[in-house]
């Protein structure tokens, strides 16, 4: 088998349809189905399930999925460590990250790289956790991820910084008495009777989900008023006056007024960890001064 044929596969199960795979490699969809077949002539076996909205992947090309990918991203990789090597300006850059550093820390740091760095073009990709970050980065998703701290990735890591969690409250409580810098923090035991609103994307440590382990450690177990999917959601319900919930700092510009935003004591902080499997080049690297920078 070819890499050529990986790499429509691979393309094919991003894009979820033959059509859109095809524009994205600029290939008739003729062709590209006359590749898929024959790597699955080779393979010996059906990869994709042809269906009228898209394709699926069958049994056997979820377990040649993985070391497909890892083939193609690493000749992608290879290939801009060379052209960054020999000068090449422009290319591109893969980044990965968590949705709610998508939302937050990155957007500064994606506008400012593209204002220092206007020839290269930037895909950043989006997962709902750390652990499917952490899978597809190893997979060769990205040149870069931008994360949370890593004490065993195998490759090289920085920290960039800090990500600071706050309550948002809504409009009339009495807690925004205690909002701003020199508000008093609240304690989570303050709060064991309200109700949360809860985000689909809540991190999960140690297979609890964020708020239920650190709830647990302060004696309870917090009561789920609204549930949504997004953490920009969830501070603009809880904003709304819908409950509390729990946010990065960093998301709460122009979302929720500073009046409705009270510190927690103590502080909760989770360190910014940005990682690569291999040593930055090009425009990777540049993105990395960009975000220790910032």
């Amino acid at each position: 088998m070819s890499l050529r044929q990986m790499e429509y596969f691979v393309t094919v199960v991003e894009e979820a349809t033959f059509t859109r795979a095809a524009e994205s490699l600029h290939v008739t969809q003729s062709a590209l189905s006359h590749q898929i077949k024959a790597l699955e002539r080779e393979v010996g076996g059906p990869l994709l399930e042809r269906l009228p909205r898209g394709v699926r992947l069958t049994p056997m090309g979820r377990a040649f999925l993985p070391d497909a990918e890892l083939a193609v991203r690493s000749a992608r990789q290879a290939r801009r460590a060379a052209r960054a090597a020999a000068g090449a300006g422009g290319g591109e850059l893969e980044v990965a990250t968590v949705h709610g550093l998508a939302v937050g820390v990155l957007t500064e740091a994606v506008a400012r790289m593209r204002r220092l760095h206007p020839a290269v073009e930037l895909r950043l990709h989006e997962y709902v956790t750390e652990e499917e970050l952490r899978e597809r980065m190893a997979r060769g998703i990205a040149d870069v991820a931008v994360g949370f701290r890593l004490d065993d990735w195998p490759g090289p890591s920085w920290q960039i910084g800090e990500e600071k969690v706050v309550l948002v409250v809504p409009p009339d409580d009495p807690l925004c008495a205690r909002a701003g810098a020199d508000g008093d923090p609240v304690k989570l035991e303050e709060l064991a009777d309200r109700g949360w609103v809860r985000c689909g994307m809540e991190p999960w440590i140690e297979g609890q989900q964020f708020l239920d382990r650190v709830c647990g450690q302060a004696g309870f177990i917090p009561r789920t008023a609204v549930r949504v999917e997004h953490p920009t959601t969830a501070a603009r319900v809880a904003a709304a006056g819908a409950g509390i919930c729990l946010v990065s700092a960093h998301l709460t510009p122009h979302l929720v007024p500073a009046g409705q935003l009270v510190n927690v004591g103590p502080p909760w902080r989770r360190t910014l960890t940005a990682f690569c499997r291999s040593q930055p080049t090009g425009a990777a690297e540049a993105f990395l001064r960009v975000l220790r920078e910032g």
